[in-house]
């Protein structure tokens, strides 16, 4: 039973670092070379089917789709990316602080979380970006805001079911500092769970760059994003798909490869 188990993790484990290592590939790619410029304009290849010149096609202005795709991939990957490392870092040193010496930093903190989780996450990061403005940064300030609460809640509960363990009780009594025993003797033992978080907010932090961009509050063009392609596309769906296929179902790879991937992180943990 158990070479059964560990076997169909690995199934989600494989598929997972394959889908998500050719994104990852393609986006890092992308961000120093395409096969043809992303906003180099041709009247004469506007929409373009499908072609062993343009694989992906080319849209209304005649630029080609799958270079577009490496950038703006590569674009929501570094945003995606930066909003999880700003909420988590916040996550992580919040969660860790008011998990483990409680008290009123601890209350004031939780109904901080529990105000920022009463509004719609969208909702919210819509306020934040209208009172900041639209651009690249923006968003990733305002995602990791909205982002960093989910956080603060893991990495807290994880700090306080370890803090009364034998294993801290000896460190305190060998005479360990506080500041180790946080970083030092829990932290590293919350990793397991911290890692299936962080899948879980890379993607909603793609989708919601991707949202963020498809209304127009993203990244801005001419910087590709798949967002702003997909609402590029909208209006030729039928006749150009391939204009909208393309980013979205890019989208569409993205996500399941890293919910494959921290699938298989979680059947593994659970199996230790």
């Amino acid at each position: 039973m158990r070479k059964k188990n560990g076997s169909k993790w690995n199934k989600y484990l494989y598929a997972g670092a394959v889908m998500t290592g050719i994104a990852l590939l393609l986006g890092v790619v992308g961000f120093f070379w395409t096969p043809c410029s992303t906003t180099a304009m041709s009247a004469g290849e506007k929409f373009s089917p499908p072609s062993l010149g343009h694989i992906f096609g080319t849209d209304n202005f005649g630029r080609d789709i799958f270079s577009r795709v490496m950038k703006g991939l590569g674009t929501t990957i570094a945003v995606s990316s930066l909003v999880v490392l700003f909420s988590g870092a916040v996550g992580i040193l919040l969660g860790a602080l008011t998990g483990y010496f409680g008290g009123i930093g601890d209350e004031i903190v939780m109904r901080i979380t529990d105000a920022v989780n009463g509004f719609p996450s969208i909702l919210l990061t819509l306020v934040i970006i209208s009172l900041l403005g639209s651009g690249r940064q923006n968003v990733i300030i305002s995602l990791g805001i909205v982002f960093a609460p989910s956080f603060v809640r893991i990495v807290r509960s994880e700090f306080i079911r370890l803090r009364d363990a034998d294993y801290i009780r000896r460190a305190r009594l060998m005479g360990a500092g506080s500041f180790r025993i946080l970083f030092v003797h829990i932290l590293p033992n919350i990793f397991s769970v911290f890692w299936i978080s962080v899948m879980i907010g890379f993607n909603n932090a793609i989708l919601a760059e991707s949202g963020m961009s498809y209304l127009g509050i993203g990244v801005q063009p001419p910087d590709a994003s798949l967002g702003n392609m997909l609402s590029d596309a909208q209006g030729y769906l039928q006749s150009a798909p391939w204009c909208a296929l393309a980013p979205g179902l890019t989208i569409v790879w993205v996500v399941l490869g890293f919910s494959l991937f921290g699938e298989g992180i979680r059947r593994k943990a659970a199996e230790e």
